[in-house]
């Protein structure tokens, strides 16, 4: 998810009366199901290219919907089984130009089953006709659906569909490795209304009754990263020139009436983007543009048209979380894009470092410092981050899984590794991981799936070193380690405590009447000799991640006191 629940609830506009509607079928296991255990005949195909034209019916809060997936067969497969939500009812299906009859096809159990067989490499184009009212999004984006909403008694709405899948909206693959490799978009909406999507516009049709068609055309994108945003909208746009010589347009939609907070936030694009390309690399998606656009919903990292719905709000860092970390997502999450649901973290914990490396890159070490702390209060530590077993979105963010750790344990996880390695390794290690090369410049890279694996990969390759004990113990094992300590006179004796008790040689930090050394720890353990009278502090800087027992009891629930019965 692009940002745990813990941390904010946004306001959005009061929606209007819903209208009565007939009801929506109850949602099917499959729909909420997104990513996973993939059946072969579903891993089967790739998506070469979708073609989508939707209208949307903001009165009705339905559309009507044709979409043409180009689909290739990585190997022989009985039957075509495309994802969809049984709210919306298909009526009619084509291959290759050629109508089906409709006992060729069925739909039910949130998909469509074509019985068609594809051979190994063959290619077809598949015409889906549908239409109805998609679900409502009741707390979006911590669910999915549409969220429905008005500003200045104009329709005002757009969709998230992180956990549940793209399936909620568009016909698709529900899993990562479903992405079209290019789409094409063109949403039509009633007059008056702006409808900013994904990657360049290729042009807007006026229609004679007022409405418009605006005409969309992207690279790669993640299937739940396509979306869909109607708004009374204005436009802020401008250029940067990047550092690696190339020009990035730049382009916000913002609600009418909030013309100076939406231009001060639109000053924050510049420095924000100087920032990721120095310290990770090229903008992944400069061909297109760094899109932003207002939302009736916090966020998204909806690829090159992150939403943003923070409010505009001031902050003591000095920018907005919000807008900073989506955009993170176009390098961890959009052009880097996890393999598997269990790798999620490579997405969400990237994006939550990069804000105090962002804080410390502005401002210093102080600030960087502040806001490690405020997200190590959040680090729950009793799940893995990494099962090893392939996992749907909903099992990541469920009580059985790793949830707000993804964010904050791997964060922490990261500004560990990076005071271990070094900075030149880690960010060297990073680059690899988002581009998979040392040495990304425009054009020379596309956007790629990873794996845990691959950092660790890189990290080693850039170290120069095993790293394994390292990613074990935080990324598969729930619990923390724990440092032992010992003081015995003019002696202390430090040990590393680790789930399953393998080795952990992290080096620690000791300070020693205001003299810091470094101590290897190299077999987990270590004596060193001080004065007696010495005042010792462990890890002063707080560079490791590591049991807490104050955080463990501040984060334990609050018994109710005793009352005593008269």
């Amino acid at each position: 998810m692009a940002f745990p629940l813990t941390l904010l609830l946004a306001g959005a506009a009061a929606l209007s009366p819903a209208p009565k509607l007939p009801p929506i079928p109850p949602v099917h296991p499959m729909t909420l199901r997104s990513g996973g255990q993939v059946a072969p005949e579903r891993a089967a195909l790739r998506l070469a290219h979708v073609d989508l034209a939707i209208e949307a019916l903001p009165a009705r809060r339905a559309l009507s919907g044709r979409a043409v997936l180009t689909l290739d067969a990585r190997a022989a497969t009985p039957r075509i089984i495309i994802d969809l939500d049984d709210a919306l009812t298909v009526s009619a299906v084509a291959i290759g130009g050629t109508a089906l009859p409709k006992a060729a096809w069925r739909q039910g159990g949130g998909q469509i089953v074509i019985d068609r067989p594809l051979s190994t490499g063959q290619r077809a184009a598949i015409d889906i006709r549908y239409a109805g009212q998609p679900r409502v999004a009741k707390r979006a984006p911590w669910d999915d659906g549409f969220v429905w909403s008005e500003w200045q008694g104009k329709p005002w709405f757009g969709t998230t569909a992180q956990l549940t899948g793209c399936d909620l909206w568009w016909p698709c693959l529900d899993f990562p490795a479903g992405e079209p490799a290019t789409a094409d978009l063109h949403f039509t909406v009633p007059a008056g209304l702006s409808a900013p999507a994904n990657g360049v516009l290729r042009g807007i049709d006026r229609l004679p009754d007022g409405r418009t068609t605006w005409n969309w055309h992207s690279g790669s994108v993640n299937p739940y990263a396509l979306t869909i945003s109607v708004g009374p909208y204005r436009e802020i746009s401008g250029t940067y020139r990047s550092r690696y010589g190339n020009v990035i347009p730049l382009h916000f939609w913002h609600l009418v009436g909030k013309d100076a907070p939406a231009a001060k936030l639109f000053d924050e694009f510049a420095p924000t983007l100087d920032f990721f390309e120095q310290v990770i690399g090229p903008y992944p998606f400069a061909d297109q543009k760094v899109g932003v656009v207002e939302t009736p919903y916090l966020g998204m990292e909806h690829q090159t048209i992150n939403a943003y719905g923070n409010g505009y709000k001031p902050a003591p860092e000095g920018f907005d979380w919000l807008f900073q970390h989506e955009f993170s997502h176009e390098w961890f999450g959009n052009q880097m894009t996890a393999a598997d649901w269990d790798d999620f973290w490579l997405h969400e914990s990237f994006a939550a470092y990069m804000q105090p490396l962002y804080a410390k890159w502005r401002e210093g070490d102080a600030r960087y410092i502040a806001m490690m702390l405020v997200q190590r209060d959040r680090i729950a530590a009793k799940v893995p981050v990494v099962s090893g077993v392939p996992r749907t979105a909903r099992e990541m963010e469920g009580k059985a899984g790793p949830g707000t750790d993804v964010y904050f344990k791997g964060a922490w996880m990261l500004h560990t590794l990076r005071h271990l390695i070094g900075d030149r390794a880690f960010f060297a290690a990073t680059r690899r991981l988002v581009y998979g090369r040392p040495d990304p410049k425009p054009g020379n890279f596309q956007p790629r799936f990873a794996t845990t694996r691959d950092l660790e990969i890189a990290a080693a390759q850039e170290s120069r070193r095993d790293l394994g004990w390292f990613f074990d113990t935080y990324l598969r094992r729930g619990t923390l380690p724990d440092l032992i300590e010992t003081r015995d006179g003019d002696r202390l004796a430090l040990r590393w405590k680790v789930p399953g008790d393998g080795p952990f040689p992290l080096p620690v930090e000791v300070e020693v009447d205001g003299v810091v050394r470094t101590v290897p720890m190299a077999d987990g353990s270590a004596t060193i000799i001080l004065p007696a009278d010495a005042h010792v502090v462990i890890d002063p800087m707080a560079r490791l991640l590591r049991r807490s027992i104050a955080v463990e009891r501040m984060q334990a629930p609050i018994a109710p006191p005793n009352v005593a019965t008269p």
